[in-house]
């Protein structure tokens, strides 16, 4: 009796080991290996090193690269691409099988009324209706809407930075003119000092020459002041955490021609403006979850193969669950995703409408601040310095009134001002136009 009891422990235990290895090769693991070492995460990827900013002087399309490069938005933008873009991988996972084993009154002998009973079961679930071709389909989908959006930060950063740009070409131009005019305006003030001591102008003309002095130093301290916050707003776009004193750029103040007409912008603008993109995109995720929600509806059927052993006996069997889905059939997300998919194809209509409307007010803008622009460069400038130089002359020798250079003094001081804003409102006009077209047209 002791013989045959041993004997059945034995049995059980082998069996036992058996199912344990049988378990552990489902799981991929070899019966002569060690066990595998727990997953650990993986380390995230080393970031490559951002690009030098050079000591040069930066041109706009220099200033621009930098900012695609460096710009600590833009690069939080693109791993999030990224991070969404992995989510395909887990779109087109298929599902997992399942492995149970169960043991039952494994201490009592095989002659009992209950003996020891062991089983093992295999079970998978398996997915109808294209359920993986859609979720593959809505994630890729919505890895190409996520890429237009990106590309939307990418022209608003080019955007920001040409601005900043700008704004820091217009400063430096009224900061060197503001240094230029308080210069010559203390040669000038020099040589009535020298009059009036000569007696040949009389000390209220003096005085109120000399006090014409502090409207030329305000200029020149708001000028540095202006040209020092602008540089440090382009330098913090370029992603540089601490603004240089030594970083500098060069471009032209004067403003270019845009050569293309407003027909050929809308075109262009339809053709590659990200946000109309994005908009595309939505109704291609839109459909992709029309498709899943149907899907979803359908019934996925669960199969099963079991292997029992009780005492002596063994014994195969196989069990199919198939859930009827009489009332829930995801009715609820299938009528959410098509009034979703509709409302996106709305979007796109207002988005294209919208393209047509920044291109067509940008133009316009362009327009009218590049004639204003034209006069000054090409008329209102050089009158001005000539009636400078005239008046200037004409006090020096006595055949004006003070009163009357003061005016010719300050009408040139404000036409310059003048120009400036022209030139600086016809470069955002340009930038602007560039932005709502997606198109670079600064040369």
């Amino acid at each position: 009796m002791g013989n045959r009891k041993s004997g059945r422990q034995l049995a059980r235990r082998d069996f036992l080991a058996a199912l344990l290895l049988a378990g552990a090769a489902a799981h991929g693991l070899a019966q002569n290996l060690p066990p595998a070492p727990m997953p650990t995460a993986p380390a995230p990827a080393a970031s490559a090193p951002l690009p030098a900013i050079p000591s040069t002087p930066l041109t706009m399309q220099q200033a621009v690269d930098l900012a695609l490069a460096r710009n600590p938005t833009l690069l939080a933008a693109q791993q999030n691409l990224l991070s969404v873009k992995a989510q395909e991988i887990q779109a087109g996972l298929r599902q997992n099988p399942y492995f149970t084993l169960t043991a039952a009154e494994i201490t009592e002998p095989s002659y009992v009324n209950n003996p020891y009973a062991y089983a093992t079961q295999f079970s998978r679930l398996f997915e109808r209706g294209n359920k993986r071709e859609w979720r593959l389909d809505s994630a890729r989908s919505t890895t190409v809407q996520t890429d237009d959006q990106l590309q939307l930060t990418e022209q608003q950063t080019i955007l920001a930075v040409r601005t900043a740009f700008t704004n820091f070409i217009i400063a430096k131009a009224a900061k060197k003119l503001a240094d230029d005019n308080l210069a010559d305006y203390k040669h000038e003030l020099d040589i009535s000092s020298d009059r009036y001591k000569a007696g040949d102008i009389a000390k209220l003309d003096y005085e109120r020459l000399d006090l014409q002095l502090a409207q030329f130093e305000t200029d020149e301290s708001n000028a540095v002041t202006a040209a020092q916050q602008a540089s440090d707003q382009l330098q913090v776009l370029l992603g540089i955490d601490k603004p240089r004193a030594d970083f500098d750029i060069v471009g032209d103040v004067v403003p270019p021609p845009v050569s293309f007409s407003m027909d050929d912008l809308e075109q262009k603008g339809l053709a590659a403006r990200p946000d109309l993109k994005a908009a595309v995109a939505a109704v291609a995720v839109a459909d992709a979850q029309v498709k899943l929600a149907y899907a979803n509806g359908t019934t996925d059927p669960t199969l099963e193969m079991e292997y029992d052993r009780t005492g002596h006996e063994n014994s195969l069997g196989f069990y199919v669950n198939i859930p009827l889905r009489i009332f829930d059939r995801n009715q609820g997300n299938k009528e959410t995703a098509k009034f979703t998919a509709q409302s996106n194809r709305f979007s796109v209509t207002a988005a294209r409408n919208q393209v047509i409307s920044d291109v067509d007010q940008a133009y316009s803008g362009y327009f009218n601040s590049k004639i204003l622009s034209d006069r000054y460069h090409g008329h209102y400038l050089d009158e001005a310095k000539d009636i400078l130089d005239i008046a200037r002359f004409s006090y020096e020798n006595g055949g004006l009134a003070l009163i009357d250079y003061l005016d010719a003094l300050r009408d040139s001081r404000s036409v310059t001002a003048d120009a400036l804003n022209a030139y600086q409102q016809t470069w955002m006009s340009i930038h602007q136009l560039s932005f709502v077209t997606a198109t670079d047209l600064v040369p």
